[in-house]
């Protein structure tokens, strides 16, 4: 870490200064609340709430290509605090120190380009950005690094103590909650609500791994987080949702790390978001507005919001073109391979409102847009991209479906290059894959398996019951010799193998 080898006008920079003036503001009366206290929604108006910083003029006064080389020079840094999300801390928490900063590696996951086939398949070029490779397997380890670090800070000042953090969860944030919440022990403990056999048992492991008490009720996610929130107003936990300001603050450190890996520009760029509980096309949204604001990028990338048909109420809000005559009104889910966003009531509609509001003013244009997606498309778009090279989670599959009904839909063109968020890692959802390959898939889905996507294993045995080895019973001599050619025998005809010269 020679800091004596960074250009001058960026020394002064490297290592982040605490001197933020963050403060909570509230989306329906504008109150305005200290962040050292526990809040999740306005105490007058019950609504929810954004983390601002007065400081954010004082940012201003850097020069956008100087805060560029900035954040590129910190890559060389190794301090732990500073190598994930908050890399970019003047943005996400300037008044967090570094000390009170948890880092369990989350944050800067590879942006991977779709091969050739892939491309010419969707109609036009697209990257990958893998939040799967996270600690838990998913992007809501960004939010939840900072809500940790968040509490760890308020710790450290004495503030609170005896922490039992809480989450209504799909499966994705209870893994992050329990992990993070874990590495705190026994200062912090965790419980989280899941939705019974509504988790796949992959994600269902993951909490119980890290040593959350588990609680599964009866009915979707929804039912939990109102008991979630009912627990939040009447006793004194930590809610480690959405619903939290200081996950959507983490999870803005999407946008930032984009406009990064595309060295700044973004222009002719779309960002595909799938929209569960609505938290992280809020924080993708905002963290592209700070950054165009700040004149870091000069330009807003298209921003759409992907939802299945069987758990679409953005959707359904955005389909009023009249933005007088809109009205939310929450869905009933029905069963969704995109498990994690099978989300009728998203508690951070208030923010998609006020920010696309923002955002496409800004833009001077319409460049927010939502489309709406079959399952049947999700799970067959999961399957082309993973036979092409990425690990991309059923949410994955959703976001290229969506880009395949933007394009066709005319609102992105074959010009522009999109950013597709894979938010989990596919073993995550593999159950579904496992249902689809088997033509297992319930009825409610409405998936109907395409033979030329199934892949199944092959059982290959010889010919002869006497050479057919087992863990106890090894073969030895001409015995292993005749085994390995039957079999090899079998394997190159079935693979059609001409023999080498």
């Amino acid at each position: 870490m020679m800091l004596d080898l960074f250009p001058e006008n960026i020394k002064p920079h490297i290592i982040p200064k605490v001197q933020g003036k963050l403060y909570y503001k509230c989306l329906g009366c504008s109150a305005e609340y200290s962040i050292e206290k526990l809040l999740y929604v306005c105490p007058e108006c019950n609504q929810v709430l954004l983390i601002h910083d007065r400081n954010t003029q004082a940012l201003k006064q850097i020069p956008g290509p100087v805060w560029q080389k900035i954040f590129d020079f910190r890559k060389m840094l190794k301090i732990p605090a500073l190598k994930g999300i908050y890399r970019y801390h003047e943005f996400i928490g300037s008044c967090i120190p570094l000390e009170s900063i948890i880092y369990l590696g989350e944050g800067h996951t590879p942006v991977v380009e779709a091969n050739k086939s892939l491309k010419e398949k969707v109609g036009l070029s697209f990257f990958y950005k893998n939040d799967g490779q996270n600690p838990s397997a998913s992007f809501k380890d960004r939010g939840m690094a900072s809500a940790i670090s968040s509490i760890k800070y308020l710790m450290d000042k004495n503030l609170v103590s005896d922490v039992i953090a809480v989450c209504a969860s799909t499966g994705d944030t209870s893994a992050a909650a329990a992990l993070y919440a874990s590495y705190l022990g026994p200062l912090i403990k965790s419980a989280v609500l899941l939705p019974h056999k509504k988790v796949t048992s992959q994600q269902l492991s993951q909490p119980l791994g890290s040593g959350a008490q588990v609680f599964e009720i009866p009915g979707v996610f929804d039912d939990c987080m109102k008991i979630v929130e009912h627990l939040s107003t009447r006793y004194s936990v930590v809610l480690l949702n959405s619903k939290n300001a200081w996950r959507i603050l983490g999870q803005e450190s999407y946008s930032y790390e984009i406009a990064q890996d595309f060295e700044w520009n973004m222009k002719d760029k779309a960002v595909i978001v799938p929209i569960g509980n609505a938290g992280n096309i809020s924080a993708i949204m905002n963290g592209f507005i700070k950054f165009y604001e700040a004149n870091i990028i000069d330009c807003l990338p298209k921003i759409i919001g992907v939802q299945s048909e069987h758990a679409d109420p953005v959707f359904q809000y955005y389909l009023e073109p009249d933005e007088a005559k809109r009205k939310f009104v929450p869905v009933d889910t029905k069963p969704s391979v995109a498990q994690a966003a099978m989300i009728g009531n998203p508690v951070s509609m208030p923010r998609v409102v006020e920010i696309t509001k923002k955002y496409n003013a800004l833009a001077l244009c319409q460049h927010v847009f939502f489309v709406q997606v079959t399952e049947q498309s999700i799970m067959d778009w999961q399957l082309a991209a993973n036979k092409n090279g990425h690990i991309a989670c059923t949410q994955g599959g959703e976001c290229l479906a969506g880009l395949v009904k933007a394009l066709n839909k005319n609102l992105i063109n074959n010009k522009e290059t999109a950013i597709l968020d894979a938010t989990a890692h596919a073993i995550k959802f593999s159950e579904f894959q496992d249902l689809y390959f088997k033509s297992e898939i319930p009825e409610a889905y409405k998936i109907d398996p395409d033979p030329g996507n199934i892949n199944l294993p092959s059982l290959i045995w010889p010919d002869d019951p006497n050479i057919i080895p087992t863990q106890k019973k090894r073969l030895k001599g001409k015995n292993f010799q005749k085994f390995v050619k039957d079999i090899s025998d079998k394997i190159a005809k079935r693979l059609q193998l001409k023999e080498s010269e």
